[in-house]
């Protein structure tokens, strides 16, 4: 079989353990950072504070007023007070929103983060940033915003509630799934995302029935850390492509809409791509995939209707209007037909056609 691709690896450090989060200090010091901003969401604020307690005279400033979807106020906040404190490293304690405010300051700035997830998201695996300003989603790709080290412990995830660890961990599933027909996807990436699909697949549901089990917690974060991976190391599609829209124009929850919409993205796109169609079927175990994750997300309590999550129905044009304007790379035509069964089926939370 012919072979022609291109695989990067990327530098930074991954720290996975129960109890992972006691190494802080002794990360930070490796790095040799003095004088750490401290990011969280405001509902977070306690547990980083606790977790940089360690860390002592080290911490220059707390800052926990992330935001999803990173607002552009919010992140131009963010980088001035690492300015003003003189910081020279950031530590990142929580999910995609804190993940992503830290990045913002290091897209400005060049300092390095030091990541503790506290969801399934990925963002601490990839080089890529967001911001929203003005109902718009924009993102990109810069090495400098990329974490140094990132701290996986499944213990943080312990209090992670039932319905968002559901949709944080099919989030991730999301990134696998689209690597697996991205057009720079290797082979080694192929085996990262399917191992990724097989292990948070297979441990969502022991969650549902056990949300404190640290066997199915540490699979489900394992799972998370190699979808990061996977997405960090190949092109974003539709489906990534149409969370953005939704998120940036409508501040629709971004888990929640990962979830809703993946499977309808999925039945559009696979048909085109035998490889990542033989690749999921493997995974999931299951000859529809679509259908299977659909009804998977939707059995253990995942929302599936994005007018119930918040999109007005009179929303669809803006969003098709916005995907067809700049359209990503992706396996099946985007059409505005093809827009219009995705978005139809999702916005209802009908099981894909």
């Amino acid at each position: 079989m012919t072979r022609d691709f291109v695989h990067e690896t990327r530098p930074g450090r991954v720290v996975f353990a129960a109890g992972a989060r006691h190494r802080l200090a002794a990360e930070t010091e490796r790095l040799g950072l003095r004088r750490l901003i401290v990011i969280s969401t405001p509902e977070q604020a306690e547990l980083a504070g606790e977790l940089a307690a360690p860390l002592r005279d080290r911490v220059a400033a707390r800052h926990p007023h992330a935001a999803m979807h990173v607002p552009a106020e919010v992140a131009a906040a963010a980088v001035a007070r690492a300015r003003e404190t003189g910081a020279d490293g950031c530590v990142a304690v929580g999910g995609g929103s804190a993940i992503g405010l830290a990045k913002a300051i290091a897209r400005e700035t060049g300092l390095p983060i030091v990541a503790l997830p506290t969801t399934y998201a990925g963002s601490e695996m990839t080089p890529i940033w967001g911001v929203s300003e003005d109902g718009r989603k924009t993102t990109g790709r810069d090495p400098k915003v990329l974490p140094a080290t990132v701290l996986y412990d499944p213990e943080l995830t312990v209090t992670l509630p039932p319905a968002l660890t559901i949709t944080s961990g099919v989030n991730a599933l999301a990134h696998s799934a689209e690597a697996l027909y991205a057009p720079d996807c290797s082979p080694v990436t192929a085996l990262v995302a399917a191992e990724s699909v097989r292990a948070l697949a297979g441990a969502l549901p022991r969650l549902r029935d056990s949300p404190s089990n640290p066997d199915a917690r540490a699979d489900a974060l394992y799972g998370a850390w190699l979808a990061g991976a996977a997405l960090g190391s190949t092109t974003m599609s539709l489906h990534h492509q149409l969370c953005h829209i939704l998120g940036g124009t409508f501040d629709l929850p971004h888990a929640q809409t990962h979830t809703a919409v993946l499977p309808h993205v999925l039945a559009v796109n696979l048909p085109h791509v035998p490889a990542a169609l033989a690749a999921l079927r493997s995974a999931l175990g299951a000859a529809d995939p679509a259908g299977h994750l659909f009804h998977l997300a939707r059995d253990l309590g995942a929302e599936m209707s994005l007018k119930i999550l918040g999109l007005p129905e009179d929303g669809l044009t803006a969003v098709i209007d916005q995907a067809l304007a700049s359209p990503y790379a992706n396996p099946a035509p985007v059409t505005e037909a093809a827009l219009r069964r995705i978005l139809d089926g999702a916005l209802t939370g009908r099981p894909p056609a």
